[in-house]
């Protein structure tokens, strides 16, 4: 592995120190890593697992079962109301919610899925559980619902992240509404590197190019520059990965909208969104918001939960125009005296080394280069859209299993620590 990692430092003209070190490491976590760069699992079809009982196929047939779900939901609550929103360019595909009302406005739990369209298939089947084991759970006299299928309903259906726009929802929910270009100014000096302006090619035709890029950066600027410059968000760069939008958009809106009576109408406000992608492949982290006071270590204890994190650079990764981070700020401006936890579970998959932490970016970039430049090759465009469905929706029965389980030890956990079980 030195040799090879010489050989890439000589041919690329890469910066000696400290260089080496990095590419022997890397180099053998990729040999050792059974999640590393050359594997990939390409779904089989029509196989029976997991999926055919809560994990859907399709952004339709997680709709359909939702509609069906919510008339059984609905008779157990005093009022209750179906509402939906169509997109405007694409009028077959909307976002819909049910309100349910108790007799005694205190309590508003939210559960809301894919605002990552693609997340919002494992979204869909905690959503399920909740309607199915927890719901009737609650104490409907003071306890209300408010539950949301498909935030980005064209994301899902599409299975991408991003809107019709290449908007990346959770960058949107910018409170004041200005939507600053020169937030993140570090994106642009590894700009180039995160969005080819070229054809994807094979995936093994741009491993070696992409890892060799990807240490010269974490050199230069600095690995954890790069981290927080990639994930934040921006408002420049449209065709670009993580890209936060110019304005608010109508998916956005809508939410947006629901905070505002959801604030205004109830004294005590629980949501948890949910997403896929990021964190220890066979651990879900519980999100929660870096306004929020309570440190994570007693969050953790206080929800009998292993993993909690805060949405920071120091736990997680930064956020610019975090869905969560506006719930905070609209009840700190408006809503002062209603209290607020706005968290999510965040399903690792691909896991937190460092060579899945790169995988993850090198497929996202490629998806991203795919769909803007187009890609050489039929099979290649194949290999590079299943590894992208691994990321967000994977398809191993064991993932699928832990993801299951550590939704409803969550799931239990939140709702007791709230006295809401």
């Amino acid at each position: 592995m030195t040799v090879r990692g010489i050989s890439l430092l000589t041919r690329y003209k890469m910066p000696a120190e400290g260089a080496i070190l990095v590419c022997e490491d890397l180099f053998d976590a990729f040999q050792k890593n059974r999640n590393g760069f050359h594997r990939r699992t390409l779904r089989p079809p029509n196989i029976p697992n997991l999926m055919d009982s809560l994990f859907p196929e399709s952004y339709s047939a997680s709709r359909a079962r939702f509609l069906r779900d919510v008339e059984r939901v609905r008779p157990q609550w005093a009022d209750s109301s179906l509402e939906s929103y169509a997109l405007k360019n694409h009028p077959a595909l909307s976002i819909d919610w049910l309100w349910a009302h108790p007799r005694k406005k205190e309590n508003l739990v939210m559960i809301s899925t894919a605002e990552h369209g693609i997340e919002g298939y494992v979204g869909s089947a905690m959503l399920k559980i909740f309607m199915d084991e927890f719901a009737p759970r609650l104490n409907k006299d003071n306890t209300g619902l408010l539950l949301v299928h498909a935030i980005n309903p064209w994301g899902m259906q599409n299975r991408l992240r991003v809107n019709p726009l290449n908007v990346d929802l959770n960058r949107n929910f910018v409170y004041d509404g200005k939507y600053r270009a020169e937030i993140n100014p570090e994106y642009d000096l590894i700009a180039s590197f995160l969005n080819p302006q070229r054809q994807a090619r094979a995936i093994r035709a741009e491993t070696i190019p992409f890892l060799v890029t990807a240490i010269k950066k974490m050199i230069r600027p600095g690995r954890a520059r790069v981290r927080a410059a990639s994930l934040l968000g921006q408002h420049r760069h449209e065709k670009g990965i993580y890209f936060g939008g110019t304005h608010v958009q109508e998916e956005t809106q809508v939410l947006m909208d629901l905070y505002r009576r959801a604030l205004a109408e109830y004294k005590n406000f629980f949501q948890v969104d949910v997403h896929t992608g990021f964190g220890p492949r066979y651990q879900m982290t519980v999100l929660v918001s870096p306004l929020d006071d309570t440190p994570s270590a007693e969050t953790a204890a206080r929800f009998n939960y292993p993993l909690v994190h805060k949405v920071n650079a120091r736990e997680f990764y930064a956020i610019s125009g975090d869905m969560g981070e506006y719930v905070y700020r609209l009840r700190d401006a408006e809503f002062p005296a209603t209290k607020v936890f706005a968290g999510g579970f965040e399903f690792g998959t691909f896991g937190d080394s460092l060579p899945a932490l790169l995988k993850s970016l090198r497929i996202t970039i490629l998806e991203n280069q795919l769909r803007h430049y187009a890609v050489v090759t039929k099979k290649a465009e194949e290999e590079i859209r299943a590894e992208y469905d691994e990321l967000f929706f994977p398809s191993e029965k064991r993932w699928q299993e832990k993801a299951l389980a550590d939704g409803r030890q969550a799931f239990e956990g939140i709702l007791r620590a709230y006295d809401l079980l």
